[in-house]
C-alpha cells in the first residue's frame, strides 16, 4: 500500500482524488495550502504527491525542488485547472512525474498514479539489488542537492556508453565531471583525451582531430595520429563543443555515426571506438536557431545531459570546498594548516561568484599567499577587489555627509571599473528579467518572444538570478 499526499485548495477535488487513491488500495492524505502540504511531507514518508499549481500561499512548481530533497523523494504529479504548456515544460525540467489537467477523467488520473507508483517500485527494487560502489569523484566537493543530483547522473552513466553533454557556467567544474564519468565507467583503463575546441586554430582542427598523412599539406612532414583515434577504447572529451567550426560539424557527426575517421590526405578509414563527453557554457539550442550549430549534431551529443549548478546556488558547499583547497594549498606551499575565522567564510558567502569554483580557488590561493606565516585566515587576507564588491552589496547606500554617498564605497573599497561594470550588468540583467516576467504576467512564451531567448535559456537565467 502506497501513501499519497494531495495538496490542493479545492476541497471537492481533494475528495475526488482521495477516492481515486483509496479505490486503488492506497492511503490518501490531504492538505489545502502549500505550507500545510510541505509540513506534512517533511513529517511523514510519501510515495506520490498530487500538487496543484496555484495555491493560496504560493505556486506549487516552486515546491518541486524541496519535495525532491525529502528522504522519501516522492513522485510528483502536477494537477492544475490551467492548460499551460510552458508550466508543463517547467514541471518536467524540475523533475515532476507528469502534468495533467483537473478536467482529466478519473481513469486517466488513476492510470497516471499507477504508472508513477510502478516506476517508483521498480526504481527502489533496482536500487536495493544494485551493488554498493564507491563513486570516484576526485576534486568534486560538495553535498548540496544540486551536486547530489549531478553525482547520481555520473553513477547512472557508468553503466552506459551513451554520449553525454555537460552544461554549466564557466568555472563550474565541467572537466572534473567529465573525468568522473570516465573514471567510473568500464572505459576507466582506456585513454581520456581532451580536445579544447575554443583554443585550437580553425585551420588546425581537422588535422588535430582526424590526423593527417605525411605531405597532406605544407608542413606535414610526418604522419600524425588524430585525437579521435587516440581516444580509441577510452573517452573523448570535447570541451567547449559550441566552438567547433561549422565546417567540421558535419564531418564529426559522421564520425559519431560510423566510429571511423579518415586522416587528412588518406584514402583509408581508421576505426575508433570511443565514448563522447562534450561540454559547453553556451546555449546550443539558441545556436541551432541562429544557424551556427547543427541540430542533428546536438541531438547526437546530448543523449544524456548533465547541468552543473553555479556556486551561488549551492553556497552550503562553500565551506567544504574552501577547506579542501586551503589544505591542498598549504600542503603545496609547505605551510602549517591554517585556521579560518567565521567572518572569512562570511565574506566568501556574500560574494556572487560569477567565476564559480574556479574563481573561488584562485581567491583562496591569493589569500594564503597574503597570509604567509599567519596561522588564521581573516577577511583582510582576501583580495581588496572581492572585499569591495561584498561591501558594495552590503552597504547599498551611504549617509549624505559621506563623500562616497553616490556609490556607497569608501576609498579602500573602490573596485576596478571592470569589476564595477560586471556588478552593474548583473544587477541590470536581474531587473530586466523581473520587469519582463511582470509585463508578460509570467507568460513564458511571450517573455521569450520579447527577449529573443529560447525557453531553456530563459529558465536558466531566472534560476541564475533566483527569480520564480
Amino acid at each position: 500500500m502506497a501513501t499519497v499526499l494531495i495538496i490542493d485548495d479545492d476541497e471537492t477535488l481533494c475528495y475526488s482524488l482521495s477516492r481515486v487513491v483509496t479505490a486503488k488500495g492506497h492511503q490518501a492524505v490531504t492538505a489545502y495550502t502549500l505550507t500545510e502540504g510541505l509540513l506534512k511531507a517533511r513529517q511523514a514518508s510519501f510515495d506520490a504527491v498530487f500538487l496543484d499549481v496555484r495555491l493560496p500561499d504560493g505556486n506549487g512548481l516552486e515546491a518541486l525542488a524541496e519535495l525532491a530533497r525529502l528522504s522519501s523523494s516522492p513522485e510528483v504529479i502536477i494537477i492544475t485547472g490551467l492548460g499551460d504548456p510552458d508550466g508543463a515544460e517547467l514541471a518536467m525540467i524540475n523533475g515532476a512525474w507528469d502534468y495533467i489537467e483537473k478536467t482529466a477523467s478519473t481513469k486517466e488520473i488513476a492510470l497516471t498514479l499507477g504508472r508513477a507508483l510502478q516506476y517508483r517500485e521498480e526504481k527502489q527494487s533496482a536500487g536495493a539489488l544494485a551493488p554498493v560502489v564507491a563513486l570516484v569523484r576526485d576534486g568534486i566537493i560538495g553535498s548540496s542537492p544540486g551536486m547530489k543530483n549531478c553525482l547520481d547522473l555520473v553513477a547512472r552513466s557508468a553503466v552506459s556508453d551513451a554520449n553525454i553533454l555537460i552544461t554549466g557556467e564557466t568555472g563550474t567544474g565541467k572537466e572534473l565531471f567529465a573525468r568522473a564519468v570516465h573514471e567510473n565507467s568500464a572505459r576507466k583503463n582506456g585513454p581520456f583525451v581532451i580536445v579544447d575546441c575554443a583554443s585550437i586554430p580553425e585551420t588546425l582542427v581537422e588535422s588535430l582531430l582526424f590526423g593527417h598523412k605525411k605531405g597532406a599539406f605544407t608542413g606535414a612532414d610526418r604522419d600524425r595520429t588524430g585525437l579521435i583515434v587516440e581516444a580509441d577504447g577510452g573517452t573523448l572529451f570535447l570541451d567547449e563543443v559550441g566552438e567547433l567550426p561549422m565546417s567540421l560539424q558535419k564531418a564529426f557527426l559522421r564520425v559519431l555515426q560510423e566510429r571511423t575517421v579518415r586522416p587528412v590526405g588518406s584514402r583509408q578509414e581508421v576505426e575508433s571506438h570511443f565514448r563522447l563527453v562534450a561540454a559547453t557554457n553556451r546555449d546550443l539550442e539558441k545556436m541551432v536557431s541562429q544557424g551556427s550549430f547543427r541540430k542533428d549534431l546536438l541531438y547526437r551529443i546530448q543523449a544524456f545531459t548533465m547541468e552543473l549548478p553555479a556556486l551561488r546556488t549551492r553556497i552550503s558547499d562553500l565551506k567544504e570546498i574552501s577547506a579542501y583547497h586551503i589544505h591542498r594549498f598549504c600542503d603545496r606551499y609547505g605551510m602549517d594548516h591554517k585556521g579560518v575565522s567565521s567572518d572569512f567564510y562570511g565574506t566568501l558567502e556574500n560574494h556572487s561568484w560569477p567565476g564559480n569554483v574556479r574563481e573561488l580557488v584562485n581567491i583562496l590561493d591569493q589569500a594564503l599567499i597574503s597570509a604567509r606565516s599567519e596561522s588564521i585566515l581573516f577577511p583582510k587576507h582576501l583580495p581588496p577587489k572581492l572585499r569591495a564588491l561584498v561591501a558594495r552589496a552590503k552597504l547599498g547606500t551611504a549617509s549624505p555627509e559621506d563623500p562616497s554617498a553616490s556609490t556607497g564605497y569608501r576609498l579602500d573599497e573602490m573596485p576596478t571599473l571592470q569589476d564595477y561594470r560586471e556588478l552593474v550588468c548583473r544587477d541590470a540583467e536581474k531587473r530586466y528579467l523581473e520587469d519582463l516576467m511582470r509585463v508578460t504576467a509570467g507568460n513564458v512564451k511571450k517573455a521569450c518572444d520579447l527577449a529573443g531567448l529560447s525557453q531553456s535559456r530563459l529558465y536558466a537565467l531566472l534560476k541564475q538570478h533566483g527569480l520564480k
